[in-house]
């Protein structure tokens, strides 16, 4: 009988030693911090590289104005050496990706590569004095700005109305 005794402490230890485990793990999951959502991308000043661009393309250089406060930029580049792309990315409120791209590269590589496979429909838009041409089914959606030897891409992972919003925003000077 003693032998029997010794096997319900054994079993009875481990469940414990599990309990005491679960237990431990639950306050560490609880205590300790966590990454949630996405991450604070730092806002960029963008004001140096515009005025760079704007001095060194060949075509007027576009930029908004007006937009929102939680309209965050993030991301800038000049590229004079490849024909001359310029490219100006923004976080939306909702938290989406919305970028201008502008380049005298061929248009047709230079839209495939700005909206990451968009393909071209039928529908345009008149925003301000531009008509745009709205690319789909790439990995951006896009508006499509033809002008002065030049192409004006606005794409992101934003919804059209972001889109719209972003190109009637536009300004070269």
């Amino acid at each position: 009988m003693a032998g029997s005794n010794g096997k319900q402490k054994s079993v009875r230890n481990m469940v414990l030693s599990l309990g005491v485990t679960v237990l431990a793990a639950g306050v560490i999951y609880l205590f300790v911090p966590r990454e949630g959502g996405t991450p604070d991308l730092p806002r960029v000043d963008y004001r140096v590289e515009l005025l760079t661009a704007r001095r060194a393309a060949s075509y007027p250089v576009a930029a908004p104005q007006g937009l929102p406060d939680t309209w965050k930029p993030t991301s800038v580049r000049f590229r004079g050496d490849k024909a001359d792309a310029w490219h100006l990315g923004f976080h939306t409120p909702d938290g989406q990706y919305v970028q201008i791209e502008q380049s005298t590269q061929k248009p047709s590589e230079f839209i495939e590569e700005a909206s990451q496979g968009g393909q071209e429909t039928k529908g345009t838009q008149k925003i301000g004095d531009r008509t745009w041409t709205r690319y789909t089914g790439g990995r951006y959606d896009a508006l499509v700005h033809q002008e002065n030897g030049a192409t004006t891409v606005v794409a992101g992972t934003g919804s059209f109305e972001q889109l719209k919003q972003m190109a009637a925003a536009l300004k070269t000077a």
